[in-house]
């Protein structure tokens, strides 16, 4: 199984979520579980835990030079692709079933709708599917005018640990 890498640190936006989640704190619990890992790619982004419910999380992109395409100074595909796939990602171990130990994601696809050169992007990942073998998600990527960037979808396959004798 391959090691997952997301980050340990809890912002400003991070430090409020568990106020606000209060009907959640099992699932916040292992969002802040699985986010032990530092230096990881979300962390290195900048990406942001907002909120988290049932079959949903919102996940939040402050953009920066490094997040844009250095041809044209708009957002990145890739910036997009890792805000959606992190959003997913981290709604899927929310939402994990019983015994379930982790995931991967096995397929994704990401269609840019518009470019975005300054602020905040959003991206509200929803969970259309959720099966003891998979998890498919749909997530928007949007600006804080609520104008859509991109839509994003990808499965997740659910991993259990070997059964031990």
């Amino acid at each position: 199984m391959r090691s997952v890498c997301h980050p340990h640190r809890i912002s400003r936006t991070d430090a409020n979520v568990s106020e606000r989640i209060v009907n959640e704190p099992s699932k916040l619990k292992a969002i802040e579980d699985y986010r032990k890992h530092p230096e990881c790619l979300p962390e290195l982004l900048g990406i942001q835990l907002i909120d988290v419910g049932e079959n949903w999380l919102t996940a939040s992109l402050e953009l920066k030079p490094h997040h844009l395409n250095p041809a044209h100074s708009s957002s990145h595909a890739a910036t997009m692709v890792a805000l959606s796939d992190t959003a997913s990602g981290w709604g899927c171990v929310a939402h994990l079933p019983k015994g379930a130990a982790t995931f991967t994601t096995v397929d994704l696809s990401c269609n840019l709708l518009r470019a975005a050169t300054t602020g905040t992007i959003i991206c509200r990942a929803t969970m259309l599917h959720g099966g003891r073998t998979t998890q498919v998600w749909d997530a928007i990527v949007a600006d804080k005018s609520d104008k859509k960037l991109a839509a994003f979808r990808c499965t997740q396959l659910i991993l259990y640990s070997p059964m031990s004798d």
